[in-house]
């Protein structure tokens, strides 16, 4: 499926393959330079010490969020133009909670882990590897696990429709979510560093 953005723009595959990587390689680049590369950075978030990672993840999903909702509000990028996967209730939470329990013990995510790996550090090399294992070893075990990853199907579903709200109200609970989670975390890190210095 395209991206929104050539089928506004009406890009040809090759320049939409192209912007892809160009805009990948900047979000490397960026990830890098917000200490995103290093393991020890972003597993401080789970003793308290550094919530940069829900910050930056927060502020790009509320920027993406009201971004979008204007564009499909005005006509400019319809909301269901985008592609969005279908859901699968229980697999996707096992999958998060498997994909959060690596991102504790191994200190990377799969986007993360390659930011590193790039950047010359091994762990991230490491964890990339263990990542393609996992898969390997999840795509030969793919038949016993069908019907589990199959199950719980609700198709496409957007959180203004799984509440039933209006989106723009989603829309605002979710900065104000952001604004409180930031004010929050600030505490914390206040609480958890000053211990520390004692």
């Amino acid at each position: 499926m395209e991206g929104p953005l050539s089928v506004v723009l009406n890009f040809g595959h090759a320049t939409d393959m192209f912007l892809a990587l160009v805009v990948g390689m900047g979000f490397g680049f960026v990830l890098e330079r917000a200490g995103f590369g290093r393991a020890d950075n972003l597993a401080a978030i789970f003793y308290g010490r550094d919530f940069r990672v829900l910050r930056v993840m927060f502020t790009a999903i509320v920027t993406g969020m009201i971004g979008l909702y204007f564009l499909d509000l005005l006509g400019i990028l319809p909301i269901y133009s985008i592609g969005v996967l279908d859901t699968y209730l229980v697999p996707q939470l096992v999958g998060g909670l498997l994909l959060g329990a690596g991102f504790i013990i191994g200190g990377y995510c799969p986007g993360t882990s390659i930011v590193a790996s790039v950047s010359g550090k091994i762990d991230g090399l490491l964890f990339m590897v263990g990542i393609l294992a996992g898969s390997f070893l999840f795509t030969l075990n793919y038949d016993a696990l069908k019907s589990f990853a199959g199950s719980y199907y609700m198709g496409r579903v957007l959180m203004a429709e799984f509440f039933g709200m209006p989106s723009g109200v989603v829309v605002f609970l979710v900065a104000l979510m952001a604004i409180g989670a930031f004010f929050a975390v600030g505490k914390v890190e206040a609480l958890v560093n000053g211990a520390k210095r004692q």
